[in-house]
């Protein structure tokens, strides 16, 4: 993967329940806790899975990008853009989305954590 320096952003805040959201963290990461109705694509393996994406993502829709900061999911939204995608990293990760109260599942659907 190359990765652009400048990628486009997203609040927290600024997302809605419909918007469509890709989880970039690993496997351990992912079952401790995580946004209900994400789709789970680690970065590792992300570009050997990247047709799971094209196939679930919706059609001319924005692809928004989260890990656990913002680090993982900035690259990968890079990635994303270079490929002519509509796609947003989101602002703190998954720290900030558990830090303004909006729902962690784990991987049974109880509370989670984020890690």
């Amino acid at each position: 993967m190359v990765f652009g320096s400048r990628v486009p952003t997203v609040g927290v805040d600024a997302l809605s329940a419909d918007d469509f959201l890709l989880d970039v963290r690993e496997d351990d990461e992912w079952q401790a806790g995580h946004a209900d109705g994400a789709l789970h694509i680690p970065m590792s393996d992300f570009v050997a899975r990247f047709g799971e994406l094209t196939e679930k993502a919706p059609e001319g829709g924005r692809i928004h990008v989260i890990c656990r900061s913002g680090g993982r999911s900035a690259q990968v939204t890079a990635y994303l853009v270079q490929q002519g995608l509509d796609a947003a990293n989101v602002e703190g990760g998954m720290q900030a989305w558990a830090a303004v109260g909006r729902p962690v599942v784990d991987a049974a659907g109880a509370p989670g954590a984020v890690i």
